[in-house]
């Protein structure tokens, strides 16, 4: 259903199923869609009442129907997900379009949301589909082992999958250390098994010495 006609524009081939993608992302399609603007971007009142709280403006559409669309979003590098009943934890910038059967709800993240003035939750995705995420420049997929614990720039995330712990460090940053400093205080640490997706271009954050 979900193809790359190359690394930045989705194509959904669709027979008379429905994919949600981001406001706006839809480039072109051929055959007979109909379109219907979904509000929140989590599901049920808990998803829209956080939404609310955090200030996070998330609009997603559904497409329905015959034919096929083609979705983009600011020339940005797509990726797709299968999930097989876990759960992708994805920034809500980064998320392009899901599978209409897949579930997407909000997860709490703490700090890390504060600090990039992105809210304090996360968009989870979970069920069986595919899943099209967005990263500024090519994303590098980094698997997380027992042995092999990893550490990432808070600016750099996109998602993570798997059977992963989240905590943050605080204290030097990878900036800091290099003298240029105006980075964040803290990293992000994972550990378990899983994948994280980590972008080679760091977004804006608000707050930088937290």
């Amino acid at each position: 259903m979900f193809r790359l006609q190359g690394s930045k524009v989705l194509a959904v081939d669709m027979t008379g199923d429905a994919v949600r993608a981001k406001n706006g992302s839809m480039v072109a399609y051929d055959g007979q869609m109909a379109f219907k603007k979904m509000s929140g971007g989590g599901e049920g009142i808990r998803g829209m009442v956080t939404r609310r709280l955090t200030g996070e403006q998330m609009t997603v559409m559904e497409v329905k129907g015959h034919g096929t669309c083609w979705f983009a979003d600011r020339a940005s590098e797509i990726n797709l997900v299968g999930l097989q009943g876990d759960t992708l934890y994805v920034e809500s910038s980064n998320l392009l379009a899901t599978d209409a059967a897949l579930r997407t709800g909000t997860s709490f993240t703490g700090l890390r949301g504060a600090s990039q003035g992105n809210g304090l939750f996360t968009t989870t995705v979970e069920g069986h589909g595919q899943a099209a995420i967005m990263s500024d420049g090519p994303a590098v997929v980094l698997r997380v082992s027992a042995q092999y614990p990893l550490t990432v720039d808070p600016g750099a995330y996109v998602a993570h999958q798997g059977n992963l712990r989240q905590s943050f460090q605080s204290g030097v940053t990878f900036r800091t250390l290099l003298g240029e400093g105006g980075g964040e205080a803290f990293q992000i640490r994972f550990e378990g098994d899983g994948l994280v997706y980590v972008q080679p271009s760091e977004r804006n954050t608000i707050a930088g010495d937290v």
